[in-house]
């Protein structure tokens, strides 16, 4: 069953590359008394997730802001190495990017998503959140393109 609007974030932890290399970085860290905009890709360096769904966080990343949200963080089932080098490649600097590497946090959630059929193995669907203090004020998934999920809806939701 998937996360909704009204869910408490559960407790986890994910891998964030800190100055001596990959570090642990709970939920609680991240949105504890803390208003978030928190969205997933598929995989750090694929096309859609670089060309398309990332650069629409990077543009707007000020705006978002300014709507009160303390940090703006990315996610994808890929090792905290792919998201660092992935966040220095797009210039991201306003955005957090964290690794949820064997796919636990996603899995909790109910945002897996079986990519075997590319040989990509499990991964996350595509999705956007606002978190208040570790609660669900929004979510927009998508199951084909990036609409719902997109910088600009999450803009809007805030």
């Amino acid at each position: 069953m998937s996360i909704k609007v009204g869910d408490k974030i559960p407790a986890g932890s994910f891998k964030i590359m800190g100055d001596k290399g990959p570090r642990d970085i709970t939920t609680s860290e991240i949105f504890d008394g803390k208003k978030v905009a928190f969205f997933a890709v598929p995989g750090a360096f694929t096309p859609g997730c670089s060309m398309t769904h990332l650069p629409g966080f990077i543009i707007y990343a000020d705006k978002i802001k300014a709507k009160g949200v303390n940090s703006i963080v990315c996610v994808a089932v890929n090792d905290a190495f792919v998201m660092d080098a992935w966040k220095k490649s797009q210039n991201a600097e306003e955005i957090d990017f964290i690794a949820d590497g064997n796919g636990t946090f996603t899995k909790a959630i109910g945002m897996e998503l079986d990519g075997s059929g590319f040989g990509l193995g499990m991964r996350s669907k595509r999705y956007a959140m606002i978190v208040d203090n570790g609660v669900v004020k929004y979510i927009g998934l998508d199951d084909k393109g990036i609409e719902k999920s997109a910088a600009e809806a999450v803009l809007e939701q805030l």
